[in-house]
């Protein structure tokens, strides 16, 4: 499949070009800073910035798959106004898929609208910290921009913990409850995120829907 990755050059979004490569996927690349990628890795530069020439890079793919989110200097972790960005180019985002008519858009979305028990989201469980609640905000508003869209989109939120690790390909799906392990921890390795992300593109499960991983 032809797929084109946005703001691939994160954790999560090298990941998972990983992934699509290993699976022999058609990846397009698109970043900031292409020079941060393999060289082998077809790329494009854009900042996502313009909807018009979104609409043009992402022309013909089957899936586009957003991994953006806001550089992480000292005002991601204390000024809504900037994490807000997220919502803004997802908003792009979504007016591009549109533009270009492409199938489905998959974005790499966020902890914090999950449910941590009954009524009460992981944001406002008390267990989220209070660094990251900008960006929990902000990704709230980007996966309400898509729920009111008339796109094919996936939101897939990681749980409250992710960070490189192993390719174990054994964890458990959810869809809006936050997933614990026997341990009582939400946690999954980058690595295993990208198999559940390729897996559906690959076979679609979730299409107009969010769904969420665990161990």
């Amino acid at each position: 499949m032809k797929v084109v990755v946005l703001a691939a050059t994160g954790q999560a979004g090298r990941t998972i070009l990983s992934e699509l490569i290993l699976r022999g996927h058609e990846v397009t690349a698109v970043a900031r800073t292409p020079s941060k990628l393999p060289k082998s890795i077809h790329t494009i530069q854009d900042d996502l910035s313009n909807v018009d020439r979104i609409a043009e890079i992402i022309q013909g793919a089957d899936v586009v798959v957003s991994a953006f989110g806001p550089p992480k200097i000292d005002r991601f972790f204390s000024d809504e106004s900037y994490t807000d960005e997220l919502a803004r180019v997802t908003e792009r985002e979504i007016a591009a898929v549109q533009k270009a008519g492409v199938p489905r858009l998959i974005m790499v979305g966020g902890a914090g609208s999950l449910w941590f028990s009954s009524g009460v989201t992981v944001l406002k469980s008390g267990h989220w910290p209070e660094h990251l609640v900008p960006i929990a905000v902000s990704h709230t508003k980007a996966f309400a921009a898509l729920r009111a869209s008339e796109i094919n989109w996936t939101y897939f939120s990681p749980p409250m913990f992710i960070e490189p690790g192993v390719r174990t390909g054994q964890f458990r799906l959810g869809g809006d409850d936050l997933i614990f392990d026997e341990n009582g921890k939400a946690w999954v390795s980058f690595e295993d995120y990208a198999i559940a992300l390729v897996d559906e593109i690959e076979k679609p499960q979730h299409e107009r829907a969010r769904f969420t991983i665990g161990y």
